[in-house]
């Protein structure tokens, strides 16, 4: 068995895929809103037990979304 990634690891791998994504799709309009709220998204779900980087970067996404439609 493999041992798990070091937290900091998976919030910069999970930031950084969740940011190329958004970045290539053209949805960063405000970069320091952007990164505050994937940043938090990552943040909160670690918090909660999570520690798959494509979860918590798909879900960070998905929070950047939301948040563009509730603006």
């Amino acid at each position: 068995m493999t041992e798990p990634e070091p937290l900091p690891l998976i919030m910069e791998s999970s930031l950084q895929i969740a940011w190329d994504y958004l970045e290539r799709s053209g949805e960063i309009t405000d970069p320091q809103q952007t990164a505050e709220i994937l940043l938090g998204s990552i943040k909160t779900q670690i918090l909660k037990g999570e520690s798959r980087t494509l979860m918590l970067s798909n879900r960070a996404i998905a929070a950047v979304e939301q948040h563009r439609k509730a603006a």
